[in-house]
This record gives structure tokens, C-alpha cells and sequence, in this order.
């Protein structure tokens, strides 16, 4: 299989990779997240632990893991126009809450809708309509990170 674009030449930016550390314990993290999320404008359809899933199932000792799957649903309709529906393979838009050690937890996202684009599940005639999604998601994620950045504030509120 030949990928659509070669790995190496890409960085994080192409895929909208974004992360931050938070000077705080793992459950306050995930409501920090959860609220500024919200803020924001997504919602949560889906939000589950992979560490204590696979704790339970197969003894794994992992530390704390925990994933927000977000979604804007009209940004989601949009974009599932976008994509012929093809980027519902990739839904939700997720933010990852990682415990590095206890009291820093590492936030974690990654923009679908640019891997979409790069991926070419866009649909030729909808690629406009593709580029003002990321753009309005991008600015969505930025402010995101900029109020989550912002976690003293948001911990005395």
C-alpha cells in the first residue's frame, strides 16, 4: 500500500497536532478538558478510559489514560458532506488526558479533518467547503489549548 503523502516530510502542524502539560491530578484534569471543551462549543458523545479498560482485561499497569471524544455537531455534518461520509471512520474528534506522573498530565489532540484532507477522503467539489472546516476547527482547538493553558484560572473558578 502506497500512502497518499510520505510520513517523514510531514510535522505535526500538517495534522494539527497539539498537546500541553497540566500541573495538576488526572480527575481535574478530565473536568478541565471537559469544561473548556464545552466552552468551546463541543459536546461528548463518547468518553471512555483505554487504562482501565485494559487494566481490567489484561492486567496492563497502566497509568492513567482517558479519552474526551468530542464533537461540534454541525461541524460534524458538514464535514461528513465534506467526505462523502467517509470521515465518520475517524469521529469523534478526541482530546487524550495522559497521566505522565502523578500532578502532570499531558492534554493531547490531533485535528481530523486535516487527516482527512490528507488521507484524500475529501470529495473534489467539497474542498473549499474542506478548508473553511479545518479552518473554523483549527480556531475552535487553538482556543481550546489557549484556555486550557490557562489552568489556575480555571481551578479557582
Amino acid at each position: 500500500m502506497t500512502l497518499p503523502f510520505d510520513p517523514a516530510a510531514i510535522d505535526g502542524e500538517d495534522f494539527g497536532e497539539e498537546e500541553l502539560v497540566l500541573e495538576t491530578d488526572h480527575e481535574s484534569a478530565i473536568e478541565h478538558v471537559r469544561r473548556t471543551c464545552s466552552a468551546v462549543g463541543f459536546g461528548f458523545p463518547v468518553e471512555f478510559s483505554p487504562s482501565d479498560l485494559l487494566n481490567e482485561k489484561v492486567d496492563a499497569d497502566r497509568d492513567p489514560y482517558y479519552v474526551l471524544g468530542a464533537c461540534n455537531p454541525a461541524v460534524a455534518d458538514r464535514a461528513l458532506d465534506a467526505t462523502g461520509g467517509d470521515i465518520g471512520a475517524l469521529f469523534p474528534c478526541n482530546m487524550v488526558i495522559a497521566q505522565i506522573e502523578p500532578g502532570r498530565q499531558r492534554v493531547y489532540h490531533v485535528s481530523i479533518m486535516r487527516i482527512a484532507r490528507l488521507l484524500g477522503m475529501v470529495e473534489e467539489a467539497e474542498t473549499e467547503e474542506m478548508e473553511a472546516i479545518i479552518s473554523e476547527t483549527g480556531e475552535m482547538v487553538t482556543e481550546t489549548f489557549d484556555r486550557l493553558a490557562d489552568l489556575d484560572v480555571a481551578l479557582e473558578g
